[in-house]
C-alpha cells in the first residue's frame, strides 16, 4: 500500500470531504498558530491532504506529521483538482509523499523553510497547474483568496483572538 491508502498501481479513488473526521481530500489546509495569528491573522500553519483526505504537515524539525496537524485541526481549506497535477491523482499523492520524505530530513525555520515550503514543494513536484514556481508567499496569498472556513467555529478560532487583541489595543489607545 502507498501512504495515500491505495495499493500501488490501482486506480485512486478520491474521497469525499468529511470535516467531522478531518478529511479534506486534495486540499491545502490551514489552522491558526497561537500568538502569531492573534496579531497577524493571515499567518498560520499549513498542510496538504492526499486524495484519501489524510493530512501531511511539516510540524517541526525533522518531523512531518500524518493525520495529526501540529497546531490543531484545519479551520480553513482550499480544494485543489488532482487532475491539474501532471500525472493526475496518483502523481498528486506521490508528490505529497516525496515532499514529506524530503522534509523529514530538514530543520524547520519559521521564516525560510516551513510548513508552507513543504506544501509548495509538493505542488512543484506534481507541477500543479503546470507550474514549478510555488512558494510560501504565493501560497499564503492564494489561501487568503481561495480558502474556505470549515465551519463558523473555524472562523471564530481564526478571528476571535485577533479581534480581542485589536480591541484591547484600540481601548488602550483611546484611554491613553
Amino acid at each position: 500500500m502507498s501512504e495515500s491508502g491505495s495499493p500501488e498501481g490501482s486506480p485512486i479513488i478520491i474521497s469525499k470531504m468529511d470535516p467531522t473526521r478531518h478529511r479534506y481530500p486534495c486540499c491545502i489546509v490551514w489552522t491558526p498558530l497561537p500568538l502569531l495569528t492573534w496579531f497577524i491573522p493571515f499567518i498560520g500553519h499549513m498542510g496538504i491532504a492526499y486524495t484519501s483526505g489524510v493530512i501531511r504537515d511539516f510540524a517541526g524539525p525533522y518531523f512531518v506529521s500524518e493525520d495529526n496537524m501540529a497546531f490543531g485541526w484545519p479551520t480553513k481549506y482550499w480544494r485543489l483538482d488532482p487532475y491539474r497535477a501532471q500525472g493526475g491523482p496518483s502523481s498528486f499523492d506521490r508528490s505529497i509523499t516525496l515532499a514529506s520524505e524530503e522534509y523529514q530530513g530538514r530543520m524547520h525555520n519559521l521564516f525560510c523553510d516551513n510548513c508552507h515550503s513543504h506544501v509548495a514543494m509538493a505542488l512543484n513536484l506534481m507541477r500543479y497547474d503546470s507550474s514549478d514556481s510555488w512558494n510560501m508567499v504565493k501560497l499564503c496569498f492564494l489561501m487568503i483568496l481561495h480558502g474556505k472556513y470549515v465551519s463558523f467555529g473555524g472562523f471564530l478560532k481564526t478571528w476571535l483572538p485577533f479581534s480581542l487583541v485589536a480591541g484591547a489595543v484600540i481601548a488602550l489607545i483611546v484611554l491613553l
